[in-house]
């Protein structure tokens, strides 16, 4: 059939094949597999590994991602006929290119610096948001504590306030009871004008009032 493999490299080959009159599917198949070993494999379709199909209107294809130092065999056909021996040729792979070694190690450096950088941006997150929480409860700790302390201050002046009075008023009852004890009638009486309702009410005089008021009368039958 006339097919022939050309620029083989460690990961790629060019295979090339005369156009088939009798060929009337609508792509060819091109099919190959690594290792090949024609006493134990047969030329079935299902014997290869990798198949990708062309249209019939090329007479050309590159395979790709071949793996470097291995032997392989390659068959070209119509869509659904089976290759047989003249279909197929036998290859090996060149060593790795430098140029792929050094885009697959360019490849893994990039992955390893993206990987890096992703995680520093989840640590810094991380970081960030530990220490924006920690200001916030600093933040309403220190608002409580004004609002504490204000409140004590509100608080102060009133209970001051609430505390003199109550001390006033018990100095004034105080007061109101000694005065009661040294003139009771006295302080009757200013009760009596402070609060016209008790005018009302019969007023008994103390027993003192009343010694008062029969000695008083006696002086005055007897002048």
């Amino acid at each position: 059939m006339g097919i022939t493999v050309q620029n083989i490299t460690g990961s790629t080959a060019m295979v090339i094949w005369p156009k088939m009159a009798g060929c009337v599917d609508s792509f060819y198949s091109i099919m190959y597999h690594p290792n090949w070993n024609s006493m134990l494999s047969s030329y079935s379709r299902k014997s290869f590994q990798k198949e990708e199909r062309v249209p019939t209107t090329r007479s050309s294809f590159v395979v790709e991602n071949l793996t470097p130092l291995t032997t392989y065999i390659m068959c070209v056909t119509c869509q659904s006929a089976n290759p047989s021996s003249d279909q197929c040729r036998v290859f090996n792979t060149l060593e790795r290119d430098p140029g792929s070694a050094s885009n697959t190690k360019k490849e893994l450096a990039l992955g390893i610096w993206l990987t890096s950088s992703v995680l520093l941006l989840i640590i810094a997150a991380v970081l960030l948001y530990g220490c924006l929480h920690l200001l916030c409860r600093r933040r309403r700790e220190r608002l409580r504590e004004r609002d504490g302390t204000s409140k004590q201050q509100h608080e102060q002046p009133w209970t001051k306030n609430a505390a003199y009075v109550s001390e006033e008023a018990s100095r004034q009852s105080q007061q109101t009871q000694d005065a009661e004890e040294k003139h009771p009638g006295s302080i009757q009486l200013a009760t009596i004008i402070e609060n016209p309702a008790v005018c009302n009410e019969p007023i008994v005089p103390s027993s003192k009032s009343q010694e008062r008021v029969l000695v008083t009368g006696q002086h005055s039958a007897i002048n």
